[in-house]
């Protein structure tokens, strides 16, 4: 700026205004401000953190290591908007209520007497004592109603800041959609660039995968020509592998697949996208309907601050009228027409309206204004809900667009792979065009060859013209210089020195090329070598005959001869040079024209494609191509109607010539009739020697005139014969005359070009046919014979020798006949020269149709390549535009590489206890060594770094607490440890007897009559059973059989078992038999159960084991351990033996 150039330092307004809420600052700073500065007094404002700053100023964003001078601030016209990041990101807390501040605008208290006394209160007139009374109720009134009026204004106020923060918040809104606007168009444009590279990829390679077996077969049908042959290659499918490309074919469709699906999805997420911006840019109005909502009720409730404002005035001016009115009566000034009575009369209405009307009115007014107010607030709230939700879409919206720009570059990476990958398939499709242009090729060369030469004979026929001007006018400054100075000086000056000819030579070259013509083309390679959906479609909308390559040769060719023929040298003609004449240098230039159309056509048939141009463009072109063929055709028709106007010409002369040549020979006939008279005449004459030797002399004669050239003879001839042979030539050269000089040079008269060469250089040249130029001579030669000997004999003399006669009429006949014949093939070549000029003007018509196609092709063609030139300009910027932003990101790449490096050496080389520390000194540092060209991500680490700092030197603390607490609890735990073995131990005692408690009280032990599943006890008798303890019924026994289950594990027999009975059984004592039988032994009835072991145990006894009279009923029974007390039997059992054998003495 001009200020801070010249050392003024520029102090301004800087306006600063909060997207979130709408509130504005308003700072006073100068251009050399830092943004960072601003930016830390807004956190201590509006509590905005420092890294979730968003600071736009238009469409910039405002750096914070800048000056303000960087952005051309501060500035009157200029603002700056602060968004909140972490407002903006998704999931992020709605905004909180509006909030107002309460309006403190007490009413005023109730005026009294005692508190503000009057002079007139004391007054005896009651009149005058109730105007005080009124001057304060007038006055508490209108205080009330100022009240009223001011928390009106202020709430009025509270609304149209609160406008004005919504306006504040509509202008964010546009800035941010500004912002994003642009980058949705950048992306739009990458992203058209690339469905349009695509779309153009995916066409050529769908075609050459879909054409590949069509190609292949093509490839295998054209079979080589046999000087081309050999025994790998015998058909152009022979060029290439064919199992290698098999391979290839399958490669490149699944790549072209998943190239088709990823680009299908990413279609789809660029259309999510495209909607997602559309919709959000389609919400626009509800931000301008808000306001819209807020102005008009602020426009509508502005009546009732009018009418608030009007009754304070009415209110005011009754408190002037009662004050007036006391001081009056103070002061004694009343007039006498106004009594106290009447005054006080007038203010009790007054007061009436005040109480009743204005008042009431007043707070309706305050009461309309809240309800306006808390609509305001609403319309607030709403908005600040619709920006945060509004700014969360936009976060989210720009959050896909850098991941939709971030797969740009591997989508093109990916086409690039595509594009390398059909790279031998575009080979094999372009075989064939390459194949049928070298063919094109060979042609042309053949034609230039033709041409070459034409051209260096067309060079030395100038020379040689030149030469013969050079020769005159030597030769006509000698004549005119020879008489004044002598030949002697003349010649010692070099004067009669003559140019040298030029002879032009031409080195052989191409002799290597195969033996083909441009007709060979389509035998060795057809045109359906070309043959594809594309190029069908554009032959068939270029090219509405749809003829071939030898119904359209020739077209045109008058423009190209134009064109062609700029070349050759001034004032050059073409004629009749070394075998090549103008039709033939013609036909060459046609051909070699042809060829290399048919050439670029090869060429071009590969890279053109058709479905890349849209309607508009394929009607231009076919539009276009349709005025040149029209223009073509008119041209080909004044060149049809100028070569029929120059046939017709040809064959006037034709017919002249025939005519004349009819004269001679009814001359020639009467002449011979003539002779032969005469003859006859001098047969019958009988003169003898002086006639043979007159008719010897004329005969000589005779000879002599054959022989000569001219055919004439100054003593033997009749002026006649002179006339005769002067007419021929002057007829034959009128006929040549009304030749076209334009025309083939052939078909000039020979005579007459024989007599112009005779006549300018005196010297005999070689004709283009020297059997015509034969047969003229010759025809001379027998006009001017038959007229000598028919004037050389005036009358008949006899003395002629008849021998001689016949032998001059023989050697007449002869010559006759020899010039009859010479006419036939003169008339024959005539007719073969007619035809070949026809043959040429169809040749012609052929190859101007095909020139015109080739020229309408060609401009095609060259729109194509402009337009495929602007679309590779286009890539190219695209191209460029991709390189900038990939320099930026691999900068910011390595800038972050280098930051992780710094922070992964300082976390290896940092122990655990100082890691804080090292992290501290790492972000000082940081902060340190930045510059003006530190971006945002340098910021966001450095405060990145300085949290992790806080928070590792936080958890190092705690880990510190941790480790004592661990260590005091280690030893709390093995002191717990054991104290629990302790209780452990004691508790598995107290278990154990709480359980024989228990099993005791819930299984009681049966003292009565026994039965099964009843517990029992029995105790050890001195006679070594064991006898249940019971009160009525005393005789149970225990079976042998419990006794040893209960006692085979022990050392000895316990003082009493406890069990459960599972099986009773009755006896009685009977009395023992008086003899026993000796072979039998009496047993006593006994119980047997099945044993510990499983075996049978049998208890042997007497008939009466427990001493118990005969009789007498008892019960043995059996029974089985406890569950619970099974595992512990052997200690009670022990320990009550041991108990029972301590006491058994007492």
């Amino acid at each position: 700026m001009s200020s801070s150039a010249s050392g003024v330092i520029q102090m301004g307004k800087l306006m600063v205004h909060i997207a979130e809420s709408g509130h504005s600052y308003e700072l006073d700073c100068d251009e050399y401000t830092l943004v960072e500065a601003l930016q830390k007094f807004l956190e201590s404002e509006c509590g905005i953190p420092l890294n979730d700053q968003l600071l736009l100023c238009l469409d910039m964003k405002l750096e914070s290591q800048r000056p303000l001078s960087a952005y051309k601030l501060p500035s009157d016209d200029r603002d700056v908007f602060l968004f909140n990041r972490s407002r903006m990101r998704s999931n992020s807390p709605a905004p909180a209520p509006e909030r107002i501040e309460s309006i403190n605008i007490p009413d005023p208290p109730v005026p009294s007497s005692s508190h503000n006394p009057h002079p007139l209160d004391e007054a005896s007139d009651p009149a005058l004592k109730a105007l005080p009374s009124y001057e304060r109720q007038f006055r508490y009134h209108f205080q009330c109603g100022h009240a009223i009026y001011s928390r009106t204004l202020a709430k009025r106020e509270i609304c149209e800041r609160l406008l004005q923060e919504q306006k504040v918040q509509e202008r964010a809104l546009e800035i941010a959609r500004g912002n994003l606007d642009h980058f949705y168009k950048i992306v739009s444009q990458n992203y058209a660039d690339f469905i349009k590279r695509y779309s153009h990829q995916h066409r050529c390679h769908n075609s050459l995968l879909v054409n590949f077996g069509r190609d292949m077969e093509k490839l295998r049908s054209v079979r080589l020509p046999p000087m081309l042959q050999s025994n790998n290659r015998k058909c152009l499918l022979d060029f290439v592998k064919e199992e290698n490309l098999r391979k290839t074919v399958e490669a490149c469709g699944s790549s072209h697949r998943q190239l088709e699906n990823k680009v299908s999805a990413f279609k789809q997420e660029f259309g999510d996208l495209k909607r997602n911006t559309e919709n959000l840019f389609s919400c626009n109005g509800k931000a301008s309907s808000l306001i819209k909502d807020v102005e008009s009720s602020l426009k509508d409730n502005q009546r009732f601050i009018s009418e608030q404002k009007s009754i304070m005035q009415a209110l005011s001016k009754d408190v002037n009228t009662v004050k007036k009115l006391v001081d009056d009566c103070l002061s004694g000034e009343l007039s006498s027409s106004l009594r106290p009575h009447d005054a006080v009369s007038a203010l009790g209405p007054m007061y009436d309206s005040h109480d009743k009307s204005n008042l009431p009115k007043m707070l309706e007014c305050e009461r309309e204004i809240e309800r306006l107010l808390a609509f305001c607030i609403d319309k607030k709230n709403e908005m600040n809900v619709f920006v945060h939700h509004y700014m969360e879409r936009i976060a989210f919206i720009q959050y896909t667009i850098k991941g939709v720009r971030y797969k740009f570059p591997l989508f093109h990476e990916a086409l690039k792979f595509q594009d390398d990958q059909f790279e031998h398939l575009n080979v094999v499709h372009g075989i064939g065009p390459a194949y049928r242009a070298c063919f094109a090729e060979v042609a042309r060369r053949k034609a230039a060859m033709k041409i070459y030469m034409g051209k260096a004979g067309q060079l030395a026929e100038k020379l040689a013209k030149e030469r013969d001007a050079e020769l005159r006018r030597r030769d006509e400054f000698l004549k005119q210089q020879s008489s004044y100075i002598p030949r002697d000086i003349l010649a010692a000056m070099g004067l009669y020195d003559t140019p040298g000819s030029c002879d032009v030579n031409i080195a052989p070259f191409d002799t290597n090329l195969i033996d083909i013509d441009l007709q060979d083309i389509d035998r060795y390679a057809p045109e359906s070598l070309l043959a594809s959906p594309r190029t069908s479609r554009a032959s068939s909308s270029i090219s509405n005959d749809g003829s071939q390559i030898g119904e359209v040769e020739g077209s045109g060719v008058d423009s190209h001869v134009k064109s062609d023929w700029q070349d050759l040298p001034d004032g050059s003609e073409l004629v009749e040079i070394a075998g090549t004449s103008k039709m033939e240098v013609e036909n060459a230039k046609l051909k070699a024209d042809l060829a290399s159309k048919i050439a670029l056509l090869c060429f071009m048939s590969a890279e053109l494609d058709y479905d890349s141009l849209d309607d508009s463009k394929i009607e231009s072109i076919l539009k276009e191509a349709e005025e040149k063929h029209s223009e073509a055709l008119h041209m080909k028709d004044v060149y049809e109607k100028h070569l029929h106007e120059a046939l017709k010409m040809k064959q006037m002369q034709c017919e002249s010539y025939e005519k004349r040549i009819q004269e001679l020979e009814q001359r020639l006939s009467d002449q011979y009739l003539r002779g032969r008279k005469l003859s006859v005449e001098e047969d019958a004459s009988n003169s003898a020697v002086s006639t043979a030797k007159t008719d010897d002399n004329k005969s000589e004669a005779s000879m002599e005139e054959i022989t000569c050239p001219s055919g004439l003879s100054k003593s033997a001839i009749h002026p006649d014969h002179g006339k005769v042979h002067e007419g021929l030539d002057d007829n034959m050269a009128d006929s040549s005359a009304t030749v076209n000089p334009s025309l083939d040079s052939s078909m000039q008269d020979l005579h007459f070009d024989k007599g112009h060469r005779i006549d300018s250089d005196k010297k005999e040249s070689s004709l283009p046919d020297e059997g015509m130029a034969l047969m003229a001579s010759n025809m001379a030669v027998s006009l001017s014979q038959p007229a000598g000997v028919l004037l050389h004999e005036p009358a008949p003399e006899p003395d002629l020798d008849a021998t001689v006669k016949d032998s001059l009429v023989m050697e007449l006949r002869n010559a006759l006949e020899q010039k009859s014949s010479q006419l036939d093939s003169a008339e024959s070549k005539i007719q073969e020269l007619i035809g070949e000029v026809s043959n040429l003007e169809r040749e012609l018509e052929v190859s101007q149709k095909l020139l015109d196609e080739s020229q309408m092709n060609c401009a095609h063609l060259e729109n194509c390549l402009h337009e495929a030139r602007k679309e590779a300009q286009t890539h190219l910027c695209a191209a460029d535009r991709r390189a900038s932003e990939y320099s930026t990101l691999r900068v910011s790449a390595v800038k972050m590489r280098g930051l992780f490096e710094r922070l992964r050496n300082c976390v290896i080389s940092a122990g655990p206890t100082n890691l804080s520390d090292s992290l501290r000194a790492l972000a000082q540092s940081l902060g340190s060594s930045s510059n003006e060209s530190e971006d945002e991500t340098t910021a966001e680490f450095r405060e990145f770094l300085r949290a992790l700092a806080e928070k590792v030197s936080s958890l190092s603390r705690q880990c510190l607490e941790l480790l004592d607490r661990y260590s005091k609890t280690e030893a709390e735990n093995e002191q717990l440890s054991k104290e629990l073995e302790e209780k452990k131990e004691i508790a598995n005692t107290l278990y154990i007897k709480h359980q024989l408690e228990k099993q005791a009280n819930k299984e009681k032990i049966s003292f009565g009559r026994l039965e099964v599943h009843e517990i029992a006890a029995f105790v050890l008798k001195s006679a070594g059973y064991y006898k249940a303890i019971n009160r009525s019924c005393p005789h149970y026994y225990l079976s042998t059989e419990s006794v040893a289950l209960f006692t085979d594990h022990l050392a000895s027999r316990p003082d009493y078992i406890i069990g459960q009975v599972v099986h009773i059984e009755r006896r009685m004592v009977k009395s023992p038999p008086s003899t026993p039988d000796p072979g039998e032994s009496i047993r006593d009835q006994v119980d047997v159960l099945a044993s510990s072991e499983g075996g049978p145990s049998r208890l042997g006894s007497s008939s009466n084991p427990y001493g118990l009279p005969v009789g007498c009923e008892y019960f043995i029974v059996t029974v089985a351990m406890l569950p619970d007390t099974r595992t512990s039997t052997s200690s009670i059992h022990s320990t009550s033996t041991s108990t029972t054998s301590s006491t058994s003495p007492s």
